[in-house]
């Protein structure tokens, strides 16, 4: 069984650029892109308990901000269970991660993070 504790320097990379991107849609007052790049951060970080767990944390917070009790409620069950699953790699690929999604459905990888995460892969 293969355990996951750090994200690959390069592909933290991505991770945090999903972040940034984040964080000025949300200071522009963009919120439906802002999602976007967090539901991407998700999909990159999801192998990798910290990076996982701090996305969710991330959506929580914007659950909040929106006053979306469905949202906040279902980021509360992911903060309690998503980080065990990332660390035994037991994570649904391509998986947004909001509330709106069951948090084991499978979902089609956009075509640029299929490429970045294909370079990841262990061998």
């Amino acid at each position: 069984m293969k355990f996951n504790t750090i994200m690959p320097k390069g592909l933290k990379e991505h991770y945090d650029n999903e972040l940034r991107f984040y964080h000025l849609s949300l200071l522009n007052g963009n919120l439906s892109q802002a999602w976007h790049h967090l539901e991407r951060s998700h999909i990159i970080g999801q192998s990798y308990p910290f990076e996982h767990t701090y996305s969710h944390w991330l959506m929580l917070k914007f659950g909040f901000r929106k006053k979306n009790v469905k949202e906040v409620l279902g980021q509360v069950v992911r903060l309690l269970v998503g980080g065990w699953k990332s660390f035994i790699d037991h994570v649904p690929t391509g998986n947004t991660g909001g509330s709106d999604v069951p948090p084991l459905k499978k979902m089609e990888l956009p075509q640029d993070l299929s490429l970045i995460l294909n370079q990841y892969k262990p061998i």
